[in-house]
């Protein structure tokens, strides 16, 4: 007797996003919406733009690349990895100064004496020549002529949430973050926006990798940039750009 065989459809592969540690939270919550909706999996990775960024040129696999700042995408481009007809600047954000325990709001200016608020404790950055936030934090506290006050008593962690945490923990009395990091954990107080002009401009760009999720990942990277998406992101206090 002869039996007729069938092989079932492979399962789509996921679609891989490596995205900056800030946006744990939104993303996640992007993807499941997503998921929910459209179908699909998608598979996401959090780190440091720096981090994620190296991974990509040492072959990781990945789909779609978010940096939090356009330096990381702009490496990756040269080196010809992204698709550049994909690339796009997705979300803005700005810049808080946390504290552990509730205390009054400061103005962040050349004469605030921001030893005094560390006293002999630590102020948790991320990596402050790599990571977006610690290099963003960098240039605000060198800009308003705080950065020598503070230098000696930096703690710089891969990322922006691990230095959250290093707050939010106690570990350290301050903390240079971002506004949605701030919003995304109870067991801080943010005591100071950054002015705007402080540092650059913060951009999140995004695009696709050349691979295989093609098809799939633009549906996705083109999800980002619809309303679903957009109420998202502005839930969490994000600003969506590309209007």
């Amino acid at each position: 007797m002869a039996w007729l065989l069938t092989s079932a459809p492979a399962a789509a592969e996921p679609v891989t996003v490596f995205a900056a540690a800030s946006l744990t939270t939104a993303l996640t919550r992007a993807a499941e919406q997503y998921e929910d909706t459209e179908g699909g999996d998608i598979a996401l990775s959090f780190a440091g733009s720096s981090a994620l960024a190296r991974q990509i040129q040492l072959g990781a696999p990945a789909d779609i690349f978010i940096s939090a700042n356009p330096d990381w995408m702009d490496l990756l481009q040269a080196g010809d990895l992204i698709d550049p007809d994909s690339r796009i600047d997705l979300l803005g954000n700005s810049l808080v100064l946390i504290a552990h325990e509730p205390i009054d709001q400061v103005e962040l200016t050349a004469d605030l004496d921001i030893s005094a608020l560390l006293g002999p404790g630590r102020l948790a950055m991320a990596l402050t020549q790599a990571v977006p936030a610690g290099v963003y934090g960098r240039a605000a506290l060198d800009t308003l002529g705080l950065w020598d006050q503070v230098a000696t008593q930096v703690v710089e962690t891969d990322n922006v949430r691990a230095a959250l945490a290093l707050v939010a923990l106690g570990e350290a009395p301050l903390g240079v973050v971002y506004a949605t990091d701030a919003r995304a954990n109870p067991d801080i107080h943010v005591i100071a926006t950054f002015p705007t002009d402080s540092h650059p401009q913060i951009t999140y760009p995004a695009a696709l990798l050349y691979g295989p999720a093609g098809e799939e990942a633009g549906g996705f990277l083109t999800f980002l940039q619809g309303p679903d998406a957009r109420a998202v992101f502005e839930a969490e206090g994000f600003t969506v750009l590309g209007d």
